[in-house]
């Protein structure tokens, strides 16, 4: 990172199953007078690569890149150098060319701030690794939109066969979040351009996704400035199945079976209603769609 005291992540294996210890003490000079890059430089070994070397990552998740953001990254760079190395790839049959899996706006912002080399980890990876990795790296900083998250998630699913298990545990995320992130897609074209433009956060247009006039809502929470329990309570009211959302737990509800119903949405990642009668009872699972059916089932077989 470029941050002199990063924030550790809890995210999966993380990039750092790639760097090994390496990159902990890694510090790159800001003012290192550039060097040629060794001609036979082999992967695994921490280097230096001319910026003309290298290129954009067909797998990178990123869609695009503030201008003033990478700026002030340039800033950070003239001073304190780049603190992190890429991690790059190979071009295959391409002398002096390597694709950039993780880094690019580093790469980008080295560029503004004059540098002709970077330093770099070259790994041998495949095409589902180096959209893995992609992944991981900007989730780590933060720096995917959510719908740049969510078309990374779908990509490894419909490209590569991940099962949203395995991926809740290769970024560290749960499996709600990488269900939710991947049904913004979904969402109607104006809704996904208030997201990308930064005037709809992720948890406001996750409450849009039942609703029958998601639009018509986002614009409603845009315009009145609304927060995202007033934008759940504006969707709740256009949904398809009023029936969900009735009334909330009654005062006889215990305290157990509250937390219960908690602990069942955590884990199944969909609204849960349990009704008690004596020793017996009723478990409700409610569901938008026939893709979040089927996930039921699939958990359900086991």
């Amino acid at each position: 990172m470029n941050s002199p005291n990063p924030k550790p992540q809890p995210l999966g294996r993380g990039l750092s199953a790639l760097f090994g210890d390496a990159d902990a003490s890694y510090q790159a000079s800001a003012h290192a007078a550039p060097r040629a890059a060794d001609a036979t430089a082999k992967p695994g070994m921490m280097q230096r690569l001319p910026v003309t070397w290298l290129s954009s990552g067909k797998f990178q998740p990123r869609r695009s890149f503030d201008e003033e953001a990478l700026k002030e990254l340039a800033n950070s760079i003239r001073e304190r150098g780049i603190l992190e190395p890429l991690l790059v790839r190979a071009v295959p049959n391409a002398r002096d060319s390597y694709e950039i899996i993780a880094g690019e706006r580093r790469w980008r912002a080295a560029q503004i701030a004059g540098l002709h080399d970077v330093p770099v980890m070259i790994r041998q990876l495949t095409d589902r690794e180096a959209l893995e990795f992609g992944i991981i790296e900007n989730v780590q900083r933060e720096d995917l939109s959510p719908l740049e998250e969510g078309e990374g998630y779908k990509r490894l699913i419909e490209e590569f066969d991940h099962t949203q298990e395995a991926l809740s545990k290769i970024v560290g995320k749960s499996r709600p979040h990488i269900t939710n992130m991947i049904r913004l897609l979904g969402l109607p074209e104006g809704v996904k351009k208030l997201i990308a433009e930064g005037k709809l956060t992720s948890s406001h247009a996750r409450a849009l996704i039942p609703a029958k006039n998601p639009l018509a809502i986002a614009q409603q929470i845009v315009k009145k400035g609304l927060n995202v329990r007033q934008a759940e309570t504006l969707a709740k009211r256009d949904q398809d199945n009023p029936e969900i959302h009735k009334k909330q737990a009654k005062p006889e509800d215990s305290a157990d079976i509250i937390a219960l119903e908690k602990e069942l949405e955590r884990i199944i990642g969909l609204k849960v209603k349990v009704v008690t009668k004596g020793k017996s009872g009723m478990l409700t699972l409610y569901y938008t769609d026939l893709d979040q059916l089927d996930d039921i089932i699939l958990k359900l077989r086991g």
